[in-house]
């Protein structure tokens, strides 16, 4: 399929991919609102199911960086900026130039099947949670290693939590901080994810477009439903049985790739 007629494609959705569309980011949304992270992974493992990883993050930018921007307020901006830098620093410039699937003429199976197992890795890691060795703030390495790996993630599957959560949390932050990494961090990665679409294929995968306006209303639609459910529900049995779904979406991702 050539550039203009994916561009056509994207634009042209009709009403059963809307709708679908839309439930995915709800679903995201209330992910999100329940557990304070999880839009991308969640968007982009069921976006996967019928598109590649190019064209998920595409409709993923704007709803992510929207939903971002709250967590991303906090008093420890000055404390966090000093101990992340390297890693926000190597995520982004790998991000962008690392080709994406779309830009690099990659076979679409070969993209899902990278998801799936990212997808299943990771929700293999959350149910065993494994105590991660403390990591000194001080390491300028260990973050240029984790932001490194997690750009090349990123850029090949628009999923950038491995090995990104992990690392955040063998920093040993506390509550407060933890929460404000996140949005700090994942915030870095939309944007350098938008740049690196932007540079390599923006004839393809324009960001704003009826379909991101669709997903960022049911992102924020699906975000105030969560955050009801969550004083009803504990969060950590939630984020566990998330995890058990992200084991399966990975299975079904890597399926759908041979």
């Amino acid at each position: 399929m050539d550039r203009g007629s994916r561009a056509h494609q994207h634009a042209g959705m009709d009403a059963w991919q809307a709708l679908a569309v839309g439930a995915v980011f709800v679903a995201a949304g209330a992910v999100k609102g329940i557990t304070g992270m999880g839009l991308p992974t969640v968007a982009v493992s069921l976006l996967g199911l019928w598109m590649t990883p190019a064209e998920a993050a595409a409709l993923l930018v704007v709803p992510a960086l929207a939903t971002n921007v709250a967590q991303c307020r906090g008093t420890h901006l000055d404390e966090l900026a000093k101990t992340l830098w390297p890693a926000w620093l190597a995520l982004a410039v790998v991000t962008v130039l690392l080709p994406v699937p779309a830009s690099a003429g990659a076979v679409s199976g070969d993209a899902h099947r990278l998801l799936g197992a990212v997808l299943v890795l990771y929700g293999l890691w959350g149910l065993w949670r494994p105590r991660l060795p403390l990591v000194s703030r001080r390491s300028r390495w260990a973050g240029l290693a984790a932001g490194g790996v997690t750009g090349a993630v990123t850029a090949a599957t628009a999923v950038f939590v491995v090995p990104l959560v992990p690392y955040l949390q063998a920093l040993r932050l506390d509550k407060d901080a933890m929460v404000q990494a996140l949005g700090l961090s994942f915030t870095v990665a939309t944007l350098a994810l938008a740049l690196a679409l932007r540079l390599q294929v923006s004839g393809s995968h324009a960001l704003l477009t009826p379909g991101t306006a669709l997903a960022l209303g049911a992102a924020i639609a699906g975000l105030r439903l969560g955050e009801r459910v969550r004083l009803r529900i504990g969060a950590a049995t939630f984020q566990r049985a998330l995890f058990v779904v992200f084991v399966a979406l990975g299975f079904a991702n890597l399926a759908h790739g041979w």
